[in-house]
């Protein structure tokens, strides 16, 4: 059976409070609270599985968290990996203007007895879907008592054993280590600040973009989705550049909106194209779809598909169109 395996190495209970103004020092009492479990990872299997994928979210969870997660909506999805202790928690203040204010909590150290685990995990459903795909997702723990991150060289080892592409959605220092040896990653999807600081240079128009991109695609990467917040997204590959952007019918809660676009693209990347379709357009413009249905959504779970949300796509865009978000390193 095709299907979608994630992996979230730093699992997270987000906790989401929607107050009335944010203000720096003083007492703010929630108007709703919501607590789910999450990690970029588990969102992405979310928005798969309400997109109709079979998919695993292979998650490391703190014990204490592990009846909570499995009484919870995503509970069919979950491949927990249990370690001693509480899940970290990831804290999200909408306020009424749909400002978001995101505070994420420091990943947890790993045991080495935890990622062989989560390894194992990983090869048991990889090894029960047919040319799967491997979402690596989100923050990369440190293993105990070596001040390094965990070694992701097993992880692509285990993708390759079962035949699965690789898409990977992380930052900071772990897509610095990525980048070092980006061959045979076959999705990369940074941001607008992530891609400037992987070439080390601003990124000011749609063309700035285009250009990191295609450098890290000359590294090994087969595809690059750069995501550009309001100004839409861009796939790019070493011959074609597909732009898409769509309207979010509100803005609740932009937390989680990335992830659901990289649902979106491998979601319209499985769907049967028309015979005059262009895959790369169809995959882009399901990304920038689910982005903004994502977007509309107060939890950072998305509960369903996108319904009467349409991407703008240009397959020949205009890359001298200035960014209104910049990238910046």
């Amino acid at each position: 059976m095709t299907g979608i395996v994630t992996l979230t190495a730093a699992g997270a209970i987000d906790a989401t409070y929607r107050i009335g103004t944010l203000r720096r020092g003083s007492f703010t009492r929630a108007e709703s609270y919501t607590r789910e479990v999450s990690g970029k990872g588990v969102n992405v299997s979310a928005a798969l599985a309400a997109g109709g994928a079979d998919t695993a979210a292979v998650v490391v969870l703190g014990a204490d968290d592990v009846r909570f997660a499995r009484a919870g909506l995503t509970a069919p999805l979950l491949r927990i990996v249990e370690v001693p202790g509480a899940t970290r928690v990831n804290t999200s203040i909408i306020d009424a203007d749909g400002a978001t204010t995101k505070v994420n909590a420091p990943t947890p150290p790993l045991s080495l007895e935890a990622w062989d685990a989560t390894i194992s995990a990983l090869s048991e459903e990889l090894a029960d879907r047919t040319e799967p795909w491997l979402v690596i997702s989100g923050s990369l723990p440190e293993l105990a008592g070596t001040g390094a991150l965990v070694d992701l060289a097993a992880v692509r080892a285990v993708a390759r054993q079962h035949g699965a592409r690789i898409a990977v959605d992380t930052s900071g220092s772990a897509l610095d280590a990525l980048l070092a040896d980006p061959v045979g990653i076959d999705l990369l999807t940074p941001n607008a600040e992530e891609l400037s600081a992987a070439v080390w240079r601003p990124l000011h128009t749609l063309g700035d973009v285009v250009a990191a991109a295609r450098e890290i695609v000359a590294r090994g990467v087969t595809t690059v989705l750069a995501s550009l917040g309001a100004d839409g997204l861009v796939a790019v590959t070493a011959d074609r550049a597909v732009f898409a952007r769509a309207n979010a019918p509100s803005v609740a809660n932009t937390a989680g909106a990335g992830d659901a676009a990289l649902a979106g693209f491998l979601l319209g990347l499985a769907r049967e194209p028309a015979a005059d379709a262009d895959p790369l357009a169809v995959a882009a413009a399901s990304a920038a779809e689910w982005g903004a249905h994502a977007v509309a959504h107060a939890s950072t779970i998305v509960a369903g598909p996108p319904v009467g949300i349409r991407a703008v796509v240009e397959t020949s865009p205009d890359l001298s169109r200035v960014l209104t978000e910049e990238g910046e390193a």
